[in-house]
């Protein structure tokens, strides 16, 4: 179930209609909106757009391996983004076994590359695997084996048009400032997980994972140079936009 608050201007309802619902005068209130969606039409959603052969056996061998790959509807959002954006470059931060990847370059333009950055080469080795099953050119991915904030750095400023971030949760706010660095104006970061299984709206979770993921949701938030939206997809998807230069 997802809460939705939207502050909705009462001072004109008739009190004689609602008795109890008159605020002070000129003063919106807060008025919840309750929007429950059944677990049938979560999947469905979920599922909407179908994997094929290849990303189900790439899921496959990241359940193999512990890594836990991003769900249908996270990989068909993520190719819709690299879609509009008609991506040529693109940097995602936690290859896995090449899910994200392979729905982020078939969202990207033909000659679109994709430089993916994972500190696990076993893991680079079969989305690599997933890349060539899927027909991939292979200069179009381009992996490197590292940690993120070792590799990130030496990526060329303002040269990408979509930042995935799949990475350690507790360094999230790093790779929200190296994104900002790398995209070009126009350019989106997507960050995973944003939810956490219902912990960062629960004020009650305080563990560190779940502190570090509300700090990227506020840092985003309260940018004003990025336009960023929460999407409900898989566990949550937080997406920016980055300004143009000079742009309200």
């Amino acid at each position: 179930m997802f809460v939705l608050r939207d502050r909705v201007d009462t001072s004109s309802i008739d009190a004689h209609a609602c008795p109890n619902t008159r605020p002070p005068a000129g003063r919106p209130q807060e008025v919840p909106i309750t929007t429950p969606i059944a677990d049938a039409s979560w999947k469905y959603s979920e599922e909407f757009v179908t994997e094929d052969e290849v990303l189900l056996a790439a899921r496959a061998r990241a359940d193999e391996v512990g890594v836990s790959a991003v769900s249908n509807g996270t990989g068909a959002t993520l190719r819709f983004l690299a879609a509009i954006l008609d991506a040529r470059t693109a940097v995602e931060i936690g290859t896995g076994t090449g899910v994200s990847g392979l729905w982020i370059l078939r969202g990207m333009r033909q000659d679109g590359v994709l430089t993916t950055v994972d500190i696990e080469a076993e893991h680079q080795r079969l989305a690599k695997q997933t890349f060539r099953e899927a027909g991939v050119p292979a200069q179009r991915a381009r992996t490197i084996s590292g940690a993120a904030l070792d590799v990130l750095p030496r990526l060329t400023d303002g040269h990408y048009d979509l930042v995935f971030v799949d990475g350690d949760k507790r360094e999230n706010s790093a790779y929200l400032s190296e994104a900002l660095r790398l995209l070009r104006p126009g350019g989106v970061v997507a960050f995973t997980d944003s939810l956490l299984g219902d912990r960062v709206a629960d004020p009650a979770q305080r563990d560190g994972e779940t502190m570090a993921v509300r700090e990227l949701v506020r840092l985003v938030a309260e940018n004003d140079d990025l336009v960023p939206v929460m999407l409900p997809v898989g566990d949550g998807l937080l997406v920016a936009k980055k300004e143009w230069a000079g742009e309200a």
